[in-house]
C-alpha cells in the first residue's frame, strides 16, 4: 500500500487513553494485511505531493501496489490563496500517477466543519474536486466528535485515525478488497474517572485557546479602524 498526503496521513502525536496516534493509512494497511509505504509530510499541499512526494518515491522505487491512498487538500483549502481550479490540476496529476502504479486508488474528502477559524464554503469546493477524480472516495464531510478530532478541528485524535481507517476499510470492502482485521480490535485501553476528568480539562483548555485565536484572526484586521 502506497500513501501520499499531509500530517493527517503522516500521523504521530499524543496518546489517547494510552493508544498511540498512528496514521489512518497505516491502520488501513494493517487491516488489509499489506506492507505500508508512505511519503506523506506535515504541512503538505497538493503541490508538495506532485513536486516532492511523488518524485521522492520515483527516485526510490519502480514497484506496483495493491492500493494507493491520497488525502490532500486540508492545508490548501485553509490557505488564503485557495484556488479550486489550480488544486484540481495538481490533484488529478497525483491521481494519474497513483493509477499508473496501483490496482486501486482511494481518495478522501475533508470535514465541512474544518479548522478554527472555519475554512467555510471552500471545503465543499475541495470535496467536489475529490469526488470528480474518479477514484474510490472516503467521505469525511460530516466526520467529527469530541473524542475523534482535536481542539483545532483539523487533526484526528488517535481514536479519530482509527475511525477513519474503519470507514476506509468499509469503502474498500465494498469494492472487493478482503479485510483481514479491524483496527478497533487491535487496541486496548482503560478509561477511569480521573483520566476522563483530566482529558476533559485538557480539551477545554485547548479549545478555549483555539477559539480565542480564531476570534483574534477574525477581527484583528479591523482593530484600530473607526
Amino acid at each position: 500500500m502506497l500513501a501520499f498526503g499531509d500530517s493527517i496521513t503522516n500521523g504521530g502525536g499524543e496518546l489517547q487513553w494510552g493508544v498511540a496516534l498512528q496514521s489512518w493509512a497505516l491502520w488501513v494497511a494493517r487491516g488489509l494485511g499489506l506492507p505500508f509505504t508512505s511519503y506523506a509530510t506535515d504541512g503538505a499541499r497538493v503541490g508538495d505531493v506532485v513536486g516532492a512526494q511523488i518524485p521522492a518515491f520515483v527516485a526510490r522505487s519502480d514497484g506496483r501496489f495493491d492500493l494507493g491512498c491520497l488525502y490532500i487538500g486540508v492545508n490548501d483549502v485553509r490557505a488564503l490563496d485557495w484556488d479550486a481550479a489550480e488544486f484540481e490540476t495538481g490533484f488529478r496529476e497525483a491521481l494519474a500517477f497513483l493509477r499508473s502504479r496501483c490496482e486501486r486508488v482511494l481518495t478522501v474528502t475533508a470535514p465541512l466543519d474544518l479548522g478554527r477559524p472555519r475554512a467555510g464554503a471552500k471545503v465543499a469546493e475541495l470535496n467536489d474536486v475529490v469526488r470528480r477524480g474518479g477514484a474510490l472516495v472516503l467521505d469525511l464531510s460530516h466526520f467529527g466528535a469530541r473524542n475523534l478530532v482535536m481542539a483545532d478541528h483539523v487533526h484526528p485524535t488517535a481514536f479519530g485515525q482509527i475511525a477513519i481507517a474503519e470507514k476506509a476499510l468499509d469503502v474498500l470492502a465494498a469494492d472487493g478488497m478482503p479485510v483481514k482485521v479491524r483496527p478497533s480490535t487491535l487496541i486496548t485501553y482503560e478509561v477511569t474517572p480521573w483520566k476522563r476528568l483530566r482529558g476533559d480539562a485538557t480539551y477545554a483548555y485547548r479549545h478555549a485557546k483555539v477559539s480565542a485565536r480564531a476570534l483574534w484572526c477574525r477581527f484583528s484586521p479591523y482593530i484600530g479602524e473607526n
